[in-house]
């Protein structure tokens, strides 16, 4: 069977100050041609469909053309909300919309309820994980501890007690929207950190034939059965050095698995340039980005007049500025941001209890910190859920 895998389409988000509909929109005609140009016969789509939980009017009907191209093709379509998403929304019609073959599984009850397509060599049953907030549903999956690892390992515990069910030699799939140890994160996903731990082991995913992930911007093989799509277009210079992309995968008689990427349209190079303005302004070699998204550091010791109109001459596409002056550590000037730099939010709260007192939080209080900070990353969930 061959299987495009893609997500976190962000269908309603811009790029900066860009308007990015125009490029969704190619990227889901790209995908349409790719489906009926490579003889695919099923497409996962593994969450963050869109970029918030109400999306804008113009990113829903974008999705409403993309589900009836898909439909139109015959080719059978399976979609997981991610964290973006509003699962109930999403959701909506699910059980109408199968009827066209577009499955959409945004339940975490429905977890080891498959989609079961079928072809020449047998059952193939894909497995819809949508992202599992863990204060949200470890009562439904009956866990001590809400945290990734935990609600995740149980859903796939019930994938595979269906999978045992089931005739021999029937393949699997799942899809999920997780962060998965060994996987490389950019500056435009949301964190999903809970109980000061976000990732989630591969082996969470033993027992299928292939887990198609979703939620990192990046296309990244964490083992030859399980990757990561990626974003089909960038949303952050974080991930300038991305190359977008798909993974087509084939998955043999024997649930073997062959993949290979398939580069998508991006409307515009990215590009980050760094120093002072006068040399950036002229020097040869940044000609090259004279025409791409620009993020440009100045390292000026003292903030130069209209640094951006100045840019803009050059680099008409400059999107972001950034001000670091080039200053030794010690030097108390060194901005506030550079010193938060890298740091979460938990060890900003104990560096914060150490200023004021004098002596860090013990480990009783940095519980009761993390706590707190969990706490409300699930109310903002619920509330995000709720809108």
């Amino acid at each position: 069977m061959r299987i495009l895998h893609t997500s976190d389409w962000h269908l309603g988000r811009a790029f900066h100050r860009v308007n990015m509909l125009g490029a969704q929109a190619e990227f889901i005609g790209h995908l349409v041609t790719t489906v009926r140009e490579r003889g695919v016969d099923a497409v996962v789509v593994s969450g963050d469909v869109y970029d918030r939980a109400v999306p804008p009017l113009a990113a829903v009907e974008l999705f409403d053309d993309a589900l009836h191209r898909l439909a139109g093709l015959g080719v059978p379509t399976v979609m997981i909300s991610g964290n973006h998403d509003s699962a109930r929304r999403l959701g909506v019609g699910a059980g109408l919309i199968d009827r066209a073959g577009i499955h959409l599984r945004t339940e975490p009850a429905a977890c080891g309820t498959p989609v079961v397509l079928k072809d020449a060599f047998g059952d193939v049953a894909f497995y819809g994980l949508p992202y599992l907030e863990p204060a949200l549903v470890k009562d439904e999956f009956e866990v001590e501890k809400a945290g990734h690892e935990s609600v995740l390992a149980a859903a796939m515990d019930r994938v595979r007690a269906d999978l045992a069910t089931r005739q021999e030699g029937t393949r699997s799939v799942v899809l999920a929207h997780a962060f998965v140890t060994g996987g490389e994160a950019s500056d435009s996903e949301r964190d999903i950190t809970v109980g000061g731990v976000a990732a989630v082991p591969a082996g969470v995913f033993d027992g299928v034939d292939y887990a198609a992930l979703g939620h990192l911007h990046g296309s990244q093989t964490i083992t030859e059965r399980v990757r990561y799509s990626g974003s089909p277009l960038p949303y952050s210079f974080s991930e300038t050095e991305h190359r977008k992309s798909m993974w087509l995968i084939d998955l043999g008689a024997d649930g073997s698995v062959a993949a290979q990427r398939l580069d998508c349209p991006v409307p515009r190079a990215l590009a980050r340039i760094r120093g002072e303005l006068e040399e950036l302004l002229a020097e040869p070699e940044l000609a090259r980005h004279e025409e791409a998204w620009v993020e440009a550091t100045l390292t000026d010791p003292v903030r130069p007049a209209d640094p951006m109109a100045r840019l803009v001459e050059r680099f008409p596409h400059t999107l972001s500025l950034v001000f670091e002056p080039e200053r030794t550590p010690d030097d108390p000037d060194v901005s506030y941001a550079r010193r938060l730099a890298g740091r979460s939010d938990q060890q900003i709260a104990e560096d914060f209890v150490a200023h004021v007192r004098g002596a860090g939080p013990d480990e009783r209080e940095q519980a009761v910190l993390q706590d707190a900070f969990d706490t409300v990353r699930a109310d903002d969930t619920v509330r995000e859920v709720a809108r």
